[in-house]
């Protein structure tokens, strides 16, 4: 059933998905990694995406270039029953404002885990306890756009108060698809050793890192990790995931979740699925992760 599906047309994406669900017996698909927030900010992601061919070396075409409410129809015609809205500052006094705008896009939308973010700057904890309150039940940290380093003192606090409650952080802190000065493994583990049931989603898998960061998912209970963008034509030119980690894969099948990127993403959002099913792991597998551990984590129903 891992036929490739990369030539299916837009208008025959919510049918060719369908059937991927129907073959595994799924409900639906969950998405833990796709992108809402304010227009001007998204953008602003887009005109870096139109320009990153310095950074990544080849085009990077924005495939779901749509207005917000398209977007939210599209997700739920391709049967993602939950999905997040990953927001990301790249400056201070910007999380706050970001976490309000968040938190009113999850009142309006169901079906979107309400999301919330932070940066190293004083009053961090604050608006995060604030968005707890709220009824954020995920984080996003960006560390390559947000060129800090998660073992940054001012969030120190922001850690703590997130390992208490047992909320995950979606960070992407792997050095793909550019490098940054913070990222790599380094200080994601130096904030696990003093926080080891900190529940955190490695996204990108860690790319390309890959091995550095499912050694920690294998070593701290909290880390999961999520697929987005990894094991599709366009990763795998760049940053190939290594055959020999699949045994990872699966000995951590119940920590691997589905994420997409949508969006951002220079592909269809099947290829995304394709790429998890292609990899051959088995039915239960692929269940676990595009649907089934992201459930559990979040408590979703169904």
């Amino acid at each position: 059933m891992c036929d490739d599906r990369t030539s299916v047309t837009p208008q025959h994406e919510p049918e060719k998905l369908h059937s991927v669900r129907d073959e595994l017996g799924l409900p639906s698909l969950v998405d833990v990694h796709t992108h809402f927030m304010p227009k001007r900010v998204m953008d602003k992601v887009w005109a870096y995406f139109d320009s990153a061919g310095p950074l990544t070396g080849r085009p990077w075409p924005i495939t779901y270039r749509l207005d917000e409410q398209t977007r939210v129809a599209g997700l739920r015609e391709f049967g993602v029953s939950a999905f997040t809205s990953l927001v990301y500052p790249h400056k201070p006094d910007m999380a706050a404002w970001l976490n309000e705008w968040a938190a009113e896009f999850a009142r309006a939308t169901p079906d979107c885990l309400h999301t919330a973010t932070f940066y190293p700057e004083p009053g961090a904890a604050d608006y995060v306890r604030r968005a707890i309150d709220a009824g954020a039940r995920v984080f996003k940290a960006h560390i390559q756009v947000g060129d800090y380093s998660p073992a940054d003192p001012l969030l120190g606090e922001v850690w703590d108060i997130l390992e208490h409650h047992r909320i995950p952080t979606v960070i992407h802190a792997g050095s793909g698809p550019a490098p940054g000065r913070f990222t790599g493994p380094g200080p994601v583990a130096e904030i696990l050793r003093s926080r080891p049931a900190l529940p955190l989603i490695v996204a990108h898998m860690g790319m390309p890192e890959y091995r550095d960061f499912l050694e920690l998912a294998h070593r701290y209970d909290g880390v999961h990790l999520d697929t987005t963008m990894a094991f599709t034509d366009f990763s795998e030119q760049m940053h190939p995931f290594p055959a020999s980690a699949h045994a990872d894969l699966l000995a951590l099948g119940d920590k691997v979740l589905f994420g997409s990127d949508y969006p951002n993403i220079p592909y269809p959002y099947h290829h995304a699925v394709d790429a998890v099913l292609r990899l051959g792991l088995g039915d239960q597998w692929c269940r676990k992760v595009l649907h089934d551990n992201a459930t559990r984590l979040f408590a979703l129903s169904g």
